[in-house]
């Protein structure tokens, strides 16, 4: 038996992607350790993984808005990132070597740098929509000037740091080339340009697993459930969760409401067929809903299609953007741009969605697509073939 470490952002859409696969090599009898903050630590602890504390450059700091890596927000999050870098290797770096590292592959710049050091092989995980020379999500959905200077002079800050550490190629690194395989946790029927991802991709799609940490949750009653939420990084939307609240008032539904960080009693009355949480049990919830109004990130995404639950997208940035237009071109749902959700056009959304017999005979298809990527089982394998190349 082997011993792997995971390495993954404080980020719930980059950590919740890999727990399944954690469970599953420990389940198999490999010495897992699992690198993440307080925030996180009780539900990788589920996984039985152990534990190995770190703290984020990003904590308690107001000032931070997630980062996005590509279009205007690049220079920014590579900013941030690499002062997570060098936070992280301060904190892992003496750490004991193991047999492979499992990393996030879009931010986890230090779960990169820690394989090259140790000399071990590096499997990324790739919690989102990939990209090659057929599909980019920086030339089909964000602009970008690569002869920004702001952008030239990151580039330069990066390329020392990187040097240092043995990486001469900036872009080879950001890429990931150097990884014995990228595990894409998504089907490879949802990719864009699916088929044109072969070598060293393998789509296993989404591994959900139970999430005891945020409890359970059953209807109330007999009325069809809508869950509403806009995820962790963009969900600072209080005019939307009005909205919903004007939207869903006399309907006959139940109506779970996320909110996230902000005060509930600061949206104003709240309509008896709606609860409002902070942190609603996502899964719990999905297994009883007739529709999600979501933000489209690919967590939640995956997360509904795993239940068979059509989605109204409502996306925030430009990666929700793009997984949005892919659900609605594949039929599983549709797309409210944010500047058109209005009361009526909102809750209209919801009950076509909720009705349509399409939509579910192409939410049966993905599911079927789904469970043929093989999930947490099919990426454990994948590790074990690396792991038994050494």
């Amino acid at each position: 038996m082997a011993t792997v470490a995971f390495f993954a952002p404080a980020a719930a859409g980059h950590v919740n992607p890999t727990l399944a696969l954690a469970a599953e090599l420990v389940r198999r009898g490999h010495t897992v350790t699992y690198a993440t903050t307080a925030a996180y630590a009780e539900r990788v602890a589920e996984t039985g993984a152990e534990v190995v504390p770190v703290t984020s450059a990003w904590d308690g700091r107001d000032d931070i808005r997630a980062p996005q890596m590509h279009g205007k927000e690049l220079v920014r999050a590579m900013g941030l990132l690499l002062d997570e870098t060098r936070g992280m290797l301060a904190q892992l770096g003496g750490g004991p070597r193991p047999d492979l590292v499992i990393h996030d592959g879009p931010m986890c710049w230090w779960g990169r740098i820690l394989a090259g050091r140790w000399r071990v092989p590096a499997v990324e995980t790739w919690p989102n929509l990939v990209s090659n020379a057929h599909w980019s999500m920086a030339t089909e959905y964000t602009t970008f000037n690569p002869l920004s200077p702001r952008f030239l002079l990151m580039a330069v800050r990066l390329g020392r740091f990187l040097k240092t550490e043995g990486f001469g190629d900036v872009q080879a690194f950001t890429r990931g080339d150097g990884a014995a395989l990228r595990l894409v946790t998504l089907p490879r029927a949802f990719q864009y340009a699916g088929e044109t991802f072969t070598d060293g991709y393998a789509f296993v799609g989404p591994g959900i697993s139970e999430r005891a940490y945020q409890g359970d949750w059953r209807p109330s009653g007999n009325l069809p459930v809508a869950l509403v939420s806009l995820g962790t990084g963009y969900n600072d939307r209080p005019d939307f969760y009005r909205t919903v609240l004007r939207a869903a008032a006399d309907r006959p539904w139940q109506v779970v409401l996320a909110v996230g960080e902000m005060d509930p009693k600061t949206l104003g009355p709240v309509p008896p067929n709606v609860e409002v949480h902070r942190h609603a049990p996502q899964l719990a919830v999905l297994r009883h809903a007739r529709a999600f109004v979501t933000h489209a990130g690919m967590g939640s995404t995956m997360e509904s299609l795993h239940f068979e639950v059509p989605m109204v997208a409502v996306p925030q940035m430009a990666e929700q953007r793009a997984n949005a237009d892919r659900v609605a071109e594949l039929g599983l749902g549709t797309v409210l741009p944010p500047g058109e959700v209005a009361p009526g056009a909102l809750w209209r959304a919801v009950e076509e969605v909720a009705r349509d017999e399409r939509v579910r005979e192409r939410l049966a298809w993905m599911r079927r697509e789904m469970t043929a990527a093989g999930g947490a089982p099919a990426a454990a394998d994948a590790v074990e073939r690396i792991l038994d190349r050494q």
